[in-house]
Parts: structure tokens; sequence; C-alpha cells
């Protein structure tokens, strides 16, 4: 069986270091092991079949012509779950596998474990199922508003309202108002969803799976199992990419039952197809906006009303809703609020976490806000921010004190002093559409355009937010080595590298190795909200400094580090890491300190747009970004990249387009993601004003870019075309049959 491993780091360097990432490599190269290349000898594989209909009730499931195809070991529908039927991130509200209906389309119904993938697939497409359809509930405003629209959940339709109120002037002398819409955006990590669930001696099983969070599996995981904990044992496996996809399950009970019921090892890889219906995307978004400020561009005011469409289940979509509540109104001093944020249930695919998880869709409607009053104030785009900018002192929407470093209005200065890339080339390669030769260059105009983003680091609204790590020195051989566990989830993110230059700082011994993730430790969390480098670094931090207190006082007496583990053994030590406390958003106002750690992200787009074809190339991309502390310099512009590339691709082109509740476009072939062809040359300066609440003052830094990102671009291809251009993403047409109308 192959799964992730620990590696080894001999560098001697620690933090603030450019150390190479000891997965970089095997990736590159095609010898990194993902979750989907697990095998064992004997293993059977798994199939699931899924709903075709967003909405419906089921009559009846016949599984027999599945289990009389040769190869097919078992055929498990609802009646199988030998434990709860429900599981849930926030709420136990969806289905194992649908028992009377079918809430949006690719809802497991059965699942099938063969000999084989193509005789599991085979079987799964014999079951026979009798639906009786039902009109679906597609539209997220009709289902937070009107009361006529038939319930989704048995909790209604609306998952979460939450109110911001503070003040009570809303009159201005300048008003700007907009209407605004987020598409839904899919996470399009690389590797889709896979596993391998092995029964084990002792009536448990052991699932070595691509995740984000093992004890939230394992928590979900055991009831449905009707297993204690202890008796279901995750181990993490090679992901490729997640970016919040993997918050939530998708395989991992299916995999479980069909291995406890055969009593061999099942595997599952999902295709790309499937994996669209496997996990939950981003909460597309309507906005409504209203800024009112004063002569001289001050806002006085900014009124909001919020709309995110859920889905069909409950998923993390009460926190995505508080952070769009709270970070509504974006890094701007504003004494007088009044926003309604609204989740919703409707029969749509599912939506759940993704990078930057509620305060991406509310960035975009307040900076396109902030764009329409500066030209309402005659003012520049830079010029309106800076005067209205947070600082250090300043209070959010909810009333929270940014009680860090928040030099806005310097990073906004910093932005606009950055030299601009030169004129249009009229080489094909450098124009709109490429050596395609749509276009010679009579129809292309620039634009320049910027975006402000605030994101929260970290969980919010008094979760308990914690990691533990367990750090053991002992002898390898005659040199002192180092062992760092944690169930910290490596994304790709460069988790493993933090940990070892972690415990390179704090115990000066070179020699680092990972163990690789599971349960046998206690809970690191999610790999999510930037929160990892903060707390599980935090955590190894505690633990480091722990083992070295207690071998400074046992080389006290004058004996070398390496007679001490000789003599002694090894010496280990586990520590819990906690941030600062946070509370829930009162219900009625909003007010609370519902964050622990703010980040800034500021940016400028360079586009050219043939305003006739409607085709679009971003020709520069400039980035600051305020970090706290720098870890590791290559890793973290790596990061900058890879959030401002996903905040492009939800400004230009990546949607699941939704019809009816139905996907048009589940594959890669349909749903654009930015190339390396796609992304310009990016000018970066990155800032360290220290978090002095944070693991050597750091702030996360891997989501702030995707906010600021899709503003700015936007907001540039307005400029070139003169277009509102409300939307994102923006397809060629919204831009060609304007310019024609």
């Amino acid at each position: 069986m192959s799964i992730a491993t620990g590696r080894t780091q001999e560098t001697g360097q620690g933090i603030g270091q450019s150390l190479l990432r000891p997965d970089g490599t095997l990736k590159v190269t095609g010898e990194f092991a993902y979750s989907s290349d697990l095998w064992l000898d004997g293993m059977l594989w798994g199939a699931t079949l899924r709903s075709p209909h967003p909405s419906a009730w089921i009559r009846s499931i016949d599984v027999g012509p599945a289990l009389k195809v040769p190869g097919v070991f078992a055929v498990l529908t609802h009646e199988d779950v030998p434990g709860e039927k429900f599981y849930g991130l926030e709420h136990k509200d969806q289905p194992v596998l649908a028992i009377d209906q079918v809430r949006y389309q690719g809802e497991p119904i059965a699942l099938v474990a063969a000999d084989h993938p193509e005789t599991a697939r085979r079987a799964a497409d014999l079951i026979e199922v009798v639906y009786e359809v039902r009109e679906a509930v597609t539209d997220p405003r009709k289902a937070a508003f009107d009361l006529t629209i038939p319930p989704v959940s048995v909790h209604g339709n609306l998952v979460r309202h939450q109110p911001v109120r503070v003040g009570g002037t809303f009159t201005a002398d300048v008003v700007v108002t907009g209407e605004y819409e987020v598409g839904m955006q899919d996470q399009a990590f690389l590797g889709p969803e896979s596993g391998l669930a092995v029964p084990a001696e002792d009536g448990g099983v052991d699932l070595y799976i691509a995740t984000q969070w093992l004890h939230v599996d394992q928590d979900q995981i055991a009831p449905c199992l009707n297993l204690p904990k202890d008796k279901v044992r995750l181990t993490l496996a090679g992901v490729g990419g997640a970016f919040g996809a993997r918050e939530d399950l998708s395989m991992q009970i299916h995999a479980s039952m069909l291995a406890l019921r055969t009593g061999k090892p099942v595997k599952f890889v999902y295709g790309r197809e499937e994996s669209f219906f496997g996990h939950v995307h981003r909460h597309p978004a309507w906005m409504r906006y209203e800024h009112g400020a004063d002569r001289d561009g001050k806002l006085v005011y900014v009124k909001a009303e919020i709309v995110l469409d859920g889905g069909a289940y409950t998923s993390s979509s009460p926190a995505v809703v508080g952070n769009a509540a709270s970070l509504g109104v974006g890094p701007y001093e504003v004494p007088n609020v009044f926003i309604d944020a609204y989740g919703t249930y409707t029969n749509n695919p599912p939506c759940g976490a993704m990078r930057g998880f509620g305060a991406v869709q509310a960035c975009y409607a307040y900076e396109s806000q902030m764009d329409r009053l500066a030209e309402a104030c005659g003012l520049s785009p830079v010029e309106i921010r800076v005067r209205n900018a947070v600082s250090q002192g300043s209070l959010l929407a909810t009333g929270q004190v940014i009680d860090t470093p928040a030099p806005l209005a310097d990073m906004l200065r910093e932005l606009d002093a950055m030299p601009l890339p030169g004129p249009s080339s009229l080489d094909l390669r450098e124009l709109p559409g490429g050596v395609a030769q749509t276009t010679h260059g009579e129809g292309v105009r620039r634009g320049i355009g910027y975006g402000v983003g605030i994101k929260n680091i970290c969980f919010s609204e008094g979760f308990d937010d914690y990691s533990t790590a367990r750090v053991r020195v002992e002898l390898l051989g005659d040199e002192p080595h180092v062992l760092v566990h944690t169930a910290a989830a490596e994304v790709g993110q460069g988790l493993i590298m933090v940990k070892t230059q972690i415990a390179q700082t704090e115990l000066g011994i070179d020699r680092v190795t990972i163990v690789p993730a599971d349960t046998t430790v206690g809970s690191a969390g999610s790999s999510s909200a930037s929160r990892q480098s903060y707390v599980t670094g935090g955590a190894v931090r505690a633990a480091s400094l722990a083992v070295k207190e207690r071998l400074d006082a046992l080389t006290a007496d004058g004996r070398s580090l390496t007679q001490v583990l000789a003599e002694e053994g090894p010496v280990e030590e586990t520590r819990e890491y906690r941030h600062r406390r946070t509370f829930p958003m009162d219900p009625l106002t909003g007010q609370g300190d519902s964050h622990t750690q703010l980040a800034l992200c500021v940016h400028r787009a360079v586009v050219d747009v043939d305003v006739e074809l409607g085709l679009i190339k971003v020709v520069e991309l400039a980035a600051v970004q305020d970090v706290g502390k720098i870890l590791n310099p290559l890793a973290l512009e790596g990061q900058i990249h890879g959030g401002t590339a996903q905040g492009l691709g939800l400004a230009l082109m990546e949607e699941i387009q939704v019809r009816d509740g139905k996907v048009l476009n589940p594959s890669f072939t349909d749903y654009l993601i930015p190339t390396i062809l796609d992304m310009p040359p990016m000018k970066l300066s990155i800032l360290e004003n220290p978090d002095p609440h944070a693991p050597y003052g750091l702030r996360g830094a891997g989501e702030p870019p995707t906010l600021s990102s899709t503003p700015a671009i936007a907001a540039a291809v307005r400029a070139a075309t003169g277009l509102p251009l409300s939307r994102v993403p923006i397809r060629p047409d919204d831009i060609a049959l304007a310019v024609l109308a």
C-alpha cells in the first residue's frame, strides 16, 4: 500500500529562509503518491449511483440487477447504514445515502463494491430507482423571501440571517447604488476525491484519505458506522489540492461501509465529472449595495443586502454568512451600517467552504461600489480608498477594534507608485485572443483597476480553534533527530516545510522528520481559513520549546545533547495551541469580537480588452500584502500567486453553469480554469508588520489575494470598456453584445 510519507530535512535552515518543499520535486516528476495511487492486493473498487434529478421523491430502489453482475461483492442503500443515517459539518442534515427523496442532482443513492472499477460502475447503472420528480427550488432570493416557496429543508429555506446594525444616519450628499452577482465557482483541485478503506481485525476500519480535516471526518464517520471513534482511524493520503472542498465528506463513509460489509479493502476514485457532484462549491451571491458619502468622499453609511445560495444542505453556510456580514463593508471606516446577509437552502448543488469563504463575494460588491463612489466624487480609485481606509485602532462594522497594524493607506500609496507596464504590443502573442489571430489590435483598449480586501484568519465566532503537536527528540544513529507529529493536513500549501522550519528554529537541530498526519495525535483542525501556520505552527513551537526546556535542564550538568539522549532516552512533549478567544456575532445587531486576526491585500490590475470581440488579456497584476512575518519567502510568493490566480479565474472564466438545478459543465473542457498562459507577470511587495498576538507575529497569507484580485481585474475591464459589468465572471458576450447594443 502506498501512502504519503514523512520526509526528513537536513538543511540547517529555520524560519525566514526559502526552504525547498520536500514534496515539490516528487510532484513535478510525477513520483508523488496521491490518494488515487493507493493500492492493496485483493482490494475492491467502489462506485456510487447518483440522482439525475435535483428534486424528487424516491418511490422504490431495486438493487437486484446489480447484484447479479459477476464480480459484484455488495450493493448498499440507506437501509444498510449501520448507525446514524445523517452527517454534516455544522448540522447533521445530509443523509449518508438518500432515504425517501433527493434534494440535488448528484445526491448519492446506492453503493457498489466490485473487483474492477468498470464492473462497479456498470452494476451501479443497473440499479433501478423509481422517482417522482417535483419542481426544484432554484432561486435563492425567492427561497429567502417568498413564503409560498416549498421548503427544501425541514428547517425551511433560510440557513441563517445575520444583520449588522450600526448608527442611524442613512442620508448623504453623494449616494451610489449597485446590484452585483457572483457566479458559482469550483475549487477545481487537480486530484479528484479518492481514498482506501481497510477493515481491521478489531472490527474497526483504517481509512487512508485525502482530506482537510482528519478529526472532524472521524467525528462524522464513526456514528454513521456505529463504531467508537478509536475504531475509525484516519491517515492522510496524498492530497492533490483542496481550497475548501475537502472540508465536507465525500466517499469516506461509503468506502468504510463497503469495506466493513465485504471484509475487504475498498478503494474509491472519482472521475472529473463525478467530482463536480461529489463536493461543495463557492456560494453564488446576489448583492444590493448603497454607499453614502460627503462631498469629500468620506463614507457616511453603507447599506447592503447579501443573499448566498447554500444549495441543498447546510455544510458551512452559517459561517460563510457570518463572514459576508461581518466583513461586508470592507476595510473602510463607516460610522453607519445596515447589512442583512442571508444564506438559503435550494435544490442547487451544495455549497460550502472555498478560499475566501464569504468574504470574496462581499469584496467584489463593496469594491465595485468604491469605484462608483470615486467617480461620483471626482476622485481617483486610489484616493477614495485612502480617505476611508482603516488603520490600527479603527472599528469594524461589528464594533471589533483592529488592534494590530493595518497600514492600508500606505499599502495603497505604495501600490499606486509602482511603475506601470509599457504600451500594448502588436505581437499576436501579447494581444487578447493570442495567436488565434482574432484581432490585430484595432479594437484593443487598456484599463487599470484596483481592489482591496480584508480577510479574517483562523476560525471565528467562538469556535474552539486549536491545534495539537507532538515533538520528540531522539538519537538517530549518533546524531540528534526531531520527530514532529500533528494531524494537520498538507494540502499543497507547504505546511510540512513550515513545521520543519519551526522545529529547526526552536531546537537548533537540523535533522527533522514530519510524521504522516493521522488521528493518533490530537486534532489540528482544518487546513482552511489560512490558519495552519498560525495554530499548528504555534503548537509545534510550543511543543518544541517544552522539549528544549527539558533538554536544557538535562544538559545543565555539562553533558552533551548526544550523551543525554543516549543515557536518558528520547524526550517528548505534546502541546495544544489556541488563539485568543472570539465571540459569536449578536443575532440582532451583528456586534461582537468575532475574529481573531485580519489580513489585508491590495491589487492593481492592467488589462487589454478587445471591445468588439469581448476578449480580455490580463497584462500585469501587482499586489501589496502584509503578512506580519515571513516564514518562507519562496512559499509565501507561491501562495500569493496561487490565490491571485483563483481570483483571476472568478473574474474572467470560472463558473459552474446551473440551469433548473442541473449542472451543465462538469468537466475541465467546459469549466475553464486559469493556466500559465492566462497568468500575467506579477509585482509583489510583501510587508512585515508583526501581529503581537500570533506566533512569530505572522498573519495567514493564502486567502487575502483571492479577495482583492477579482474586483481589481473587473475594475480594469470596466475602465477599458466603459461598461458597468456588475457580474463575475465577465464573459466575452457581456462586452461584445453590450458594445453592439
